[in-house]
């Protein structure tokens, strides 16, 4: 059963099909109108979002599908105790495919691990957002007609921003692209991305505080929203939200065909008055993100029968750790097995497989 939890799921290949076909539904969306006609698409949102459930909701019923589903956790038994893989077998008898969103880390993970539907992660806590990379890639190449040979820049909250974490990791896939990464030095890139994805495979990347000096030499300026949810200190929050904000003045510095993008929702790191500039791209993403996650419905439904890619290589520790982290879903689900993957065994490191923590022991 193929599922997407993570952008790695997919092949540059499928990458490539997957926007070949959300341009072939923008142009003709009438040869899409049935189908997925008879088929339901499950919203499980455990964690609130207005832009994401409704992209997907609007993306099933153009394809001649239908959607069931809830918007928050107390809409569902969640509330009343019950755990993730009870819920993704009891959807599995009611839709065809299911988008989770859920605040733990993980989540959509142990979903696709218990479904016998496929399942698309639609955000999990901090971690993953595979479809907003999806529909980033689609804005960048309608855009710009290419994924390679690019310079973006990724301002604002780059600690706890999963879409910026996500797009970075995947364009590690694509040549020829520099990373600028502009951020206050407590939201900066995290250690994890800044060696798995950055140095591992040799990516040209510089950090600065600098929205200014970074802005001439940007194809892409992918700005986001200091996050208050993702903060324990509501002062450190109130101090750091106001980092940064895209002015039309600020534009001024910028390529005449640069692209503004943001996963949204804005707060007041865009000014309104940048919205008339036709380099501002945020809305165009918005659309977009519907037609790709059009595409990926079909390819999911198309391959219900082929197995998910597993590393038959792997090694995993079974028991014998406990993932440390607070937002994963072991944390709160306590029947879950704590499994870490050995990812570097030279150096002795190991990741959660729910949440890719990442482990020091003594001895493998």
């Amino acid at each position: 059963m193929r599922s997407l939890i993570d952008i790695f799921d997919l092949s540059v290949e499928e990458l490539d099909e997957l926007i070949h076909t959300a341009n072939d539904i923008i142009e003709h969306p009438a040869a899409y109108a049935e189908k997925c006609k008879g088929k339901k698409l499950a919203t499980l949102f455990f964690e609130p979002s207005t832009r994401t459930r409704l992209s997907f909701e609007a993306a099933m019923l153009e394809l001649g599908g239908s959607v069931i589903g809830f918007s928050e956790a107390s809409s569902s038994s969640a509330s009343k105790g019950e755990s993730v893989a009870d819920t993704a077998k009891v959807i599995s008898c009611y839709a065809d495919i299911i988008a989770m969103r859920h605040p733990k880390e993980g989540a959509p993970f142990v979903a696709a691990q218990n479904a016998t539907i496929p399942v698309i992660n639609a955000g999990d806590g901090g971690h993953n957002h595979p479809t907003q990379t999806l529909t980033d890639l689609l804005t960048i190449y309608r855009e710009k007609g290419r994924l390679n040979d690019l310079t973006v820049g990724f301002c604002g909250d780059l600690k706890y921003g999963r879409t910026v974490h996500s797009l970075i990791s995947a364009l590690t896939r694509y040549t020829g692209i520099k990373i600028v990464l502009i951020s206050p030095e407590e939201l900066r890139i995290p250690s994890y991305v800044r060696y798995d994805d950055l140095e591992k495979n040799k990516m040209d990347y510089i950090e600065t505080e600098s929205l200014e000096a970074a802005l001439p030499e940007l194809d892409i300026l992918y700005m986001t929203r200091i996050q208050r949810e993702r903060f324990a200190d509501p002062f450190v929050y109130e101090r750091l939200k106001d980092s940064y904000i895209l002015t039309p003045e600020k534009m001024a510095l910028a390529k005449s065909d640069m692209a503004v993008l943001h996963p949204l929702p804005r707060v007041n790191e865009i000014s309104v008055q940048v919205d008339k500039d036709p380099r501002a791209c945020y809305f165009k993403q918005v659309s977009n993100g519907k037609y790709i996650r059009m595409a990926l419905i079909l390819r999911l439904l198309e391959s219900l029968d082929e197995a998910e890619h597993t590393d038959e290589n792997a090694e995993y520790i079974r028991g014998s750790l406990q993932c440390k982290n607070p937002s994963c879903i072991t944390s709160v689900e306590q029947e879950l097995e704590h499994i870490f993957k050995i990812t570097d065994k030279e150096n002795h490191i190991c990741r959660c497989i729910y949440c890719e923590r990442k482990e020091l022991i003594k001895e493998i």
